[in-house]
C-alpha cells in the first residue's frame, strides 16, 4: 500500500519558555559558543562537530531554526564521512526538529541509517516515531514504522533490562497505531491484526519500510546507500534495505 506523507513538521505544537528558561538557554548558548572558538587550532575534528550540533541542538530550542539548519546541515556529510553513524542519525533528529523545507528529507535519511547501521536503539525508535507521526492514521505506514522499532528494540537492547523496557515502549507504541489504523484495544485483536499485516515477519516488513523511505526522500538521498551497504560490519545486526 503506498502512504500519502504528510509534511506536518512539529512545530505547531511549540510552546514558548518562559523568560526564566530563555535566560537558561542564552547562557547555555553562550557557554557552548565560547567553548567553540576556544578550541585550539587542530583540535579533534569529531569533538567539533559534536560541539556544534550541541549548538544547533540548542537552537531548535530557542526557536531559532533556520540558523540551527545551517549549522546542522554541513554536519551530516561530516558525520557519514567519519562514519559516526550515532552522531549523523541524532543529527538528522535535530535537521527534522528544525522544520525547514528538506526537514522530511532529513527524517528519511536518519531513519535509513537507524534501522541500517547499530545505532542506539532507543534513537532509532525516536526516529521511526517520527515517521509514524508523518503518517496518516488509516495508512499502513505507521504499522510498518512501529514493528521496526519494536523489532530494533528486541535486536540491538544492550542488555536485558534495556530489551525489556524498550520492548514496553515499542510494544504500546505498535498498540496505539494498532488503535489509530484499526480501533483496535483487545489483546488478542492486535495480535490478528500484526499477523495480517505481516508484522511479525522482518523479511516482509522491512523492505516495505525501504520503499516508504524511497517515498519520503525521492531522488533528494544524502548518502550513497550501495557504497554504505558495502562497509557494513558482519555484526551490524541491520537490514540495508
Amino acid at each position: 500500500m503506498t502512504d500519502n506523507l504528510i509534511g506536518m513538521g512539529i512545530s505547531d505544537n511549540i510552546i514558548e519558555p518562559d523568560e526564566n528558561v530563555t535566560e537558561q538557554m542564552l547562557q547555555e548558548l553562550t557557554s557552548l559558543q565560547k567553548r567553540l572558538a576556544e578550541m585550539p587550532a587542530g583540535s579533534d575534528e569529531l569533538a567539533r562537530s559534536r560541539l556544534l550540533l550541541d549548538i544547533a541542538t540548542l537552537l531548535v530550542a530557542m526557536d531559532r531554526k533556520i540558523e540551527a539548519w545551517d549549522i546542522a546541515r554541513p554536519l551530516f556529510d561530516a558525520f557519514v564521512a567519519a562514519a559516526s553513524w550515532q552522531d549523523a542519525v541524532e543529527t538528522c533528529d535535530v535537521l527534522y526538529a528544525a522544520d525547514q523545507d528538506e526537514s522530511i528529507v532529513a527524517l528519511g535519511n536518519g531513519v535509513w541509517l537507524a534501522v541500517t547501521f547499530p545505532v542506539d536503539p532507543t534513537l532509532s525508535t525516536n526516529m521511526l516515531d517520527h515517521v509514524i507521526e508523518e503518517t496518516p492514521s488509516d495508512s499502513d505506514g505507521g504499522a510498518v514504522a512501529a514493528a521496526t522499532a519494536h523489532y530494533l528494540a528486541n535486536l540491538r537492547a544492550a542488555d536485558e533490562k534495556m530489551r525489556e523496557s524498550l520492548g514496553f515502549l515499542t510494544g504500546n507504541l505498535l498498540a496505539s497505531v494498532a488503535y489509530r489504523h484499526s480501533n483496535l484495544k483487545d489483546r488478542e485483536m492486535i495480535d490478528m491484526w500484526v499477523e495480517r499485516l505481516e508484522l511479525n515477519q522482518p523479511e516482509k516488513f522491512l523492505p516495505r519500510l525501504g520503499m516508504m523511505l524511497d517515498i519520503i526522500v525521492g531522488d533528494n538521498w544524502w548518502i550513497d546507500r550501495d557504497a554504505l551497504r558495502d562497509v557494513l560490519p558482519d555484526d551490524a545486526n541491520s537490514y540495508a534495505e
